[in-house]
């Protein structure tokens, strides 16, 4: 059983979570809308084609909208009677028997909810959050920069040779900076050559980097050896940012415990660029882009688990059965979950596969599924706004009526009996929970593309990169929140004071080190205030010696009375002549 506070070990792991992070740590390592009308039954549960520059793919939304329109106590009367009276109904395939009545021995809900871990930031996490810079740096740790850092300055000495200057940290967390604030200013779509504008721009651009720097850098940023993709492509098609999405992915459950319960869904991230596993999604904004499987916590839309789609293999078959094994994946090392999915993922075989790993499902389901009674999809004579229940011993199947001649089926593990709301249009208790812990994904989707910091760009392993920041900005966003729930608790636009915030952290190392001048007034300004000097004046005096009243050195020994008016130009502290030191100008700017 795993330790309260802590994540439960996933199967491929032996430590705890503080030893596995510590590992990872290690440098030398290498809101929604409510339930809809159904998709078509007939769509194929594999989304692949073999278009060589795309592959297409459905994005299931699986529910019904339902209107107006109150059953008379009669006519829900006489429906309730007629279920009753049906008894045994038996599965399309004929292997499944249903029951009309829900079994006496069992309650209301089941008995896997009993989760052995605190929901909430885990231990390992609240001791190693000291501010909003060392909260994000969690996600992005030394062994992702390190790799990052070797294969850019390889790339940058091939590309610019003797014109490129190696990066280190400073300058990588600069560069993540400025595309933090880019994306807080709203600026995702906006040219490079306007956000350093002298007129129209942000001035803390210019003083942190020149923009042919920044051009620099986002021309050549790598995340592998590009001498040695082309072995490594043939058997993996991420091959080109595999060593970095791993090390990220392996972070985000040991840092957060999620709640009861945990939303798995699909996210399209956009991109119209050459990709061997670029996916169309008709049903999506964006269309195009790279699809990816994630499982999130439904209440804080913290991303848990992350794992991108890359299509069949070359010349391999479409793979059946790809929402269980989906699911399956990306619930591994939870216990006592329940798992909200739609109808792409939701059968009757996946919540047995779940039950025995302690986990319930609920979802919507398909009416072509060969599970589900022919009696329970018949609405021939249905009021509108009935129910109709379906039970085997682990789960329960509900038929909605939301409209005439419509339903939607839910099919659920965690529930076990017929109750329905007081609500004006009698939904089912199933349904209800349904739609409160569907949108963990989907609010995942719509948090992250307010303030993107994606940049305009033809390679998509640099599309995956921008995505692994804005999910990282954001998972440390609400780490931060729930370990500072009184930080600007008044105020609704919390979120992007948070980034603002992150992104100045990131960006202020990078400016106090500079030693040139800005050409800009205000980037000079900008400058001037971070390196803690008025704009005035040309160097910074490591002492102040202006006039102020004597005070006794801090230094010395009270015995020896030595009063002063110098003090040191950072702590403040009154120091005497005996325990002054003297910079040059550059030394005294460290």
């Amino acid at each position: 059983m795993p330790v309260l506070g802590e994540t439960p070990k996933m199967s491929s792991r032996r430590f705890t979570a503080e030893e596995a992070f510590s590992q990872l740590m290690n440098w030398d390592s290498d809101v929604e809308e409510e339930v809809s009308e159904t998709e078509d039954p007939s769509e194929p549960e594999d989304n692949a084609i073999d278009d060589p520059d795309f592959q297409f793919s459905h994005d299931e939304e699986d529910s019904e909208d339902e209107s107006a329109g109150v059953p008379s106590s009669d006519e829900n009367q006489e429906m309730q009677q007629s279920s009753s009276t049906e008894g045994t109904w038996t599965s399309k395939d004929g292997k499944i028997k249903w029951s009309t009545s829900p079994h006496q021995s069992q309650g209301r809900l089941s008995s896997c909810n009993v989760i052995k871990m605190i929901p909430g930031p885990t231990r390992f996490a609240v001791t190693r959050v000291d501010d909003i810079e060392s909260a994000f740096q969690l996600f992005i740790s030394p062994p992702i920069e390190k790799i990052i850092l070797n294969m850019t300055n390889l790339e940058g000495k091939r590309v610019f040779q003797e014109k490129w200057k190696p990066l280190d940290p400073t300058d990588l967390h600069a560069y993540i900076g400025i595309l933090v604030l880019a994306g807080v200013y709203r600026s995702k779509g906006e040219a490079t050559a306007s956000l350093w504008n002298e007129e129209n721009g942000r001035p803390i651009f210019r003083a942190t980097m020149s923009l042919e720097t920044f051009h620099m850098i986002s021309r050549v940023i790598r995340f592998d050896n590009r001498d040695t993709r082309a072995d490594r492509r043939e058997r993996d098609k991420l091959a080109a940012i595999r060593d970095v999405w791993n090390k990220w992915v392996e972070i985000l459950p040991l840092l957060y415990n999620p709640g009861p319960h945990v939303t798995v869904d699909e996210r399209l991230v956009p991109f119209r660029g050459r990709c061997p596993f670029r996916q169309y999604m008709p049903n999506k904004p964006a269309k195009y882009g790279i699809k990816m499987w994630a499982a999130c916590d439904a209440k804080s839309s913290y991303v848990w688990n992350l794992q991108v789609y890359t299509g069949k293999p070359p010349g391999g078959r479409p793979e059946k059965n790809q929402g269980m094994r989906v699911v399956l994946e990306m619930t591994e090392g939870l216990q006592g979950h329940n798992i909200t999915c739609d109808n792409f993922f939701t059968s009757y075989r996946l919540g047995d596969e779940l039950q025995k790993r302690k986990l319930t499902m609920l979802g919507t389901v398909r009416k072509n599924k060969p599970e589900l009674p022919s009696e329970i999809l018949k609405m021939q004579g249905r009021p509108l706004h009935s129910s109709k229940f379906a039970f085997t011993e682990k789960t329960t199947l509900v038929s909605y009526c939301p409209k005439r001649n419509k339903n939607v089926l839910v099919m659920s593990t965690m529930h076990k009996d017929a109750s329905l709301s007081t609500r004006e249009d009698m939904k089912p208790q199933m349904i209800l929970d349904y739609n409160s812990t569907k949108g963990g994904v989907d609010n995942l989707d719509k948090v992250t593309a307010t303030y993107s910091c994606q940049r305009k760009t033809a390679r998509w392993p640099l599309v995956v990169f921008y995505n692994i920041l804005d999910v990282s900005a954001y998972n440390a966003y609400v780490l931060w929140i729930e370990i500072n729930q009184q930080w600007n608790a008044s105020k609704l636009y919390r979120r992007r004071l948070f980034l603002e915030e992150l992104g100045k952290a990131l960006v202020t190392p990078k400016i106090q080190n500079r030693v040139r001048p800005a050409r800009s007034p205000a980037a000079a300004a900008v400058i001037a205030k971070v390196q803690g000097r008025a704009s005035d004046q040309p160097t910074m005096d490591p002492l102040d010696t202006g006039t102020k009243k004597r005070k006794r050195c801090q230094v010395c020994p009270s015995r020896d009375d030595s009063k002063t008016t110098t003090s040191c130009v950072r702590c403040k502290k009154y120091i005497c002549k005996k325990h002054i030191v003297t910079f040059c100008p550059s030394c005294g700017e460290r």
